[in-house]
């Protein structure tokens, strides 16, 4: 009864610290401006099961796609297993689901071979980021905790893996030793191989395999936990993420309510706006952002697929477009972070652009939307970068001379050029 109480109580506490940190991270995504993705359910769910739960465009790149597909597939079918073992804690009974027999072996041989699998596939992962050193997993944002966080959900991997195939070696052993109450159940592919390593006598084995148990629900719980503090946070918000992602055809801006208010008024001057236009064009802040915006920063794998494919970033410029998502998920942890000690109306003077993301980095970047087509899960770095330009030449009137000049010219001209509307035939007369 003891362990039975202790295992509730680890229950109810990792489930009930999971629900606090995820609720600050809703509260942190509802501060964004509110933007209807709900049109479209149809297409929505199509777009998110093809890409969330088929990974179709991880597929691009086809050896890191087989070896993530065996950790995703590892991750969500082994895990089928904590059901048993929740009953198991709950009600002290051992393996519950044993009286499924012929099917149940087959369970958990398929269990172990996966878990093989998502062992060999973590430690691929480990090697290519810290002995290969793949430049992709590189870059002045990828500071020691970015790299660091993927190393330890990868060691965490293979250390759950591990105690899962050694429980099941020792739990075989005191089924063949006919030791209590471990009937004889599950077919061991992989840790039968590993029996060897364990001692003999049963009194030991049971220890070995308590162990294992009870560190590999434990570390189920602790990696539930450390979600909201890590980029894999990605394995829940994927799926939201890539249903309310954009389904408008790539490069076409959003329209600013506020402006198209403006244009109606003027070709109309009876026209009445449906909604006030908002004080503030663009974005300063993670604040003036939409919660679309936010929900991306959150669900962002720092993958480096968007900066590896990004013309800007290749030809030397300052701009990564993973620098953007992962500098607005920081300043908007850090405004949460100032919510929860002074109150949600409390302004630390400090602001996304400038403070986060440099005038530089906005200005670097081509519009061509390469990141967004790169991303295994629909995030729009681009989305972010427009809504900070916006403010930059809309709420501050500050540009590259270049832009400048070309704004000059659309004004004066109506076209980009310097050349008089007059004269746009020129070229074809002298022909």
């Amino acid at each position: 009864m003891a362990s039975q109480l202790i295992f509730l109580l680890l229950t109810l506490a990792g489930v009930a610290l999971f629900s606090f940190n995820a609720r600050k991270v809703i509260r942190n995504i509802k501060t964004g401006k509110p933007e209807n993705r709900t049109d479209q359910p149809a297409k929505r769910f199509a777009t998110m099961l093809k890409v969330a739960f088929g990974q179709t465009k991880m597929a691009v790149r086809p050896v890191p796609f087989l070896l993530h597909l065996v950790v995703y597939l590892g991750f969500v079918i082994i895990n089928l297993e904590v059901l048993e073992i929740m009953i198991d804690g709950i009600f002290g009974t051992h393996r519950i689901f044993a009286g499924l027999g012929g099917f149940y072996n087959f369970l958990i041989g398929s269990f172990e071979l996966l878990a093989l699998g998502v062992w060999l596939a973590c430690a691929v992962f480990l090697i290519r980021r810290n002995i290969l050193k793949l430049k992709r997993f590189s870059g002045v944002e990828m500071k020691s905790w970015p790299r660091s966080d993927a190393n330890y959900i990868l060691i965490t991997e293979i250390l759950l893996m591990t105690a899962f195939l050694l429980m099941n070696a020792a739990d075989s052993k005191l089924q063949a030793l006919g030791e209590g109450h471990y009937v004889s159940a599950g077919a061991f592919p992989v840790s039968a191989y590993l029996q060897g390593l364990l001692p003999t006598f049963a009194s030991s084995l049971i220890l070995v395999e308590r162990v294992c148990w009870w560190f590999h629900i434990v570390g189920i719980f602790a990696f539930l936990n450390y979600l909201p503090y890590s980029k894999h946070f990605h394995i829940l918000f994927a799926f939201p993420n890539t249903y309310f992602s954009n389904l408008k055809p790539k490069g076409e801006f959003t329209d600013m309510a506020s402006v198209t208010n403006e244009v109606k008024a003027m070709l109309d001057p009876s026209f009445v706006p449906a909604e006030i236009a908002p004080g503030k064009f663009g974005a300063k802040d993670v604040n003036d952002l939409s919660w679309i915006n936010l929900m991306n920063a959150y669900t962002c794998t720092e993958c480096g697929r968007c900066t590896s494919v990004c013309p800007a970033n290749i030809t030397g410029k300052l701009l990564s477009p993973r620098k953007i998502m992962m500098d607005t998920r920081d300043r908007l942890e850090e405004v949460g972070k100032n919510i929860d000690k002074h109150g949600a109306d409390y302004q630390d003077g400090k602001s996304l652009l400038d403070d986060y993301v440099t005038r530089e980095e906005i200005w670097a970047c081509t519009s061509c939307n390469a990141c967004t087509e790169a991303c295994p899960i629909n995030i729009d770095p681009l989305a972010i970068i427009v809504e900070l330009r916006r403010f930059a030449v809309m709420e501050e009137s500050i540009a590259p001379a270049s832009i400048n000049a070309m704004l000059g010219n659309v004004e004066n001209n109506g076209a980009p050029w310097k050349y008089s509307p007059a004269d746009r035939f020129n070229w074809a007369e002298e022909g």
